[in-house]
């Protein structure tokens, strides 16, 4: 596969990088600096320079032109609500609409778990942020594309086991930022695993199987 990342440099992006070239598809990484650029050449990955913010989605759409899907995993992590609204919000619709112009159908959206913060006191910037991920899961739910939302629980950077829990509905907990990564190599080249979100916790089953029951469970329901 043809696979374009926005947000390739990041926790999430930089380890489907690694996976996705390792498993010989061709990765096209945006960045906006040349740190990021570095991190993505690493992964095996092509760096491309781009902006979310100041490019326009007929630019965007000339960058994802002749790929086959759409990995957006950014963010604005903590640098303010604007910020927020512009890369999470208005950047997310940006790139959905891009994707539709350039005729890339599969289109995986990394979103946050909804639960996320409800054990503690929030600030409004978090708050802010929540609301931002929930009307960009539902701008890409309103689309025609293939599209797929992955939401995770609190990540986290120890390595991986492998073993997740997936489904339509499950209880909150933390997730190992590999193992999210792996949970979105598999999906990606299962194309029929779409129309759907996902919530992805640590848990108990092998991350490809996972994949499976949550492809054979919505398959199931649709018919």
């Amino acid at each position: 596969m043809k696979v374009f990342q926005i947000g390739a440099a990041g926790g999430i992006g930089r380890r489907l990088a690694t996976l996705l070239t390792a498993r010989g598809d061709e990765v096209t990484g945006m960045h906006r600096g040349p740190a990021q650029a570095e991190i993505i050449a690493a992964t095996g990955a092509t760096p491309l320079h781009g902006d979310l913010i100041a490019d326009s989605v007929d630019e965007l759409a000339a960058k994802f032109h002749g790929h086959d899907a759409i990995v957006f995993s950014a963010g604005a992590h903590g640098t303010g609500v604007d910020q927020t609204s512009l890369i999470d919000g208005r950047g997310l619709e940006k790139a959905a609409d891009a994707a539709r112009f350039a005729g890339v159908a599969r289109f995986i959206l990394v979103s946050v778990f909804p639960d996320a913060g409800r054990d503690r006191e929030t600030s409004p910037g978090f708050e802010h942020y929540m609301r931002v991920k929930k009307t960009a899961d539902a701008y890409l739910v309103g689309t025609d594309l293939d599209w797929l939302i992955v939401r995770p629980g609190t990540l986290r950077d120890e390595p991986g086991t492998g073993l997740v829990a997936a489904g339509l509905a499950i209880e909150y907990g933390d997730v190992r930022r590999d193992d999210v990564a792996a949970f979105i190599d598999v999906a990606l080249h299962r194309p029929a695993l779409n129309r759907v979100i996902l919530e992805l916790t640590a848990g108990h089953t092998a991350v490809a199987e996972a994949v499976e029951l949550v492809l054979e469970r919505s398959t199931t329901a649709r018919k």
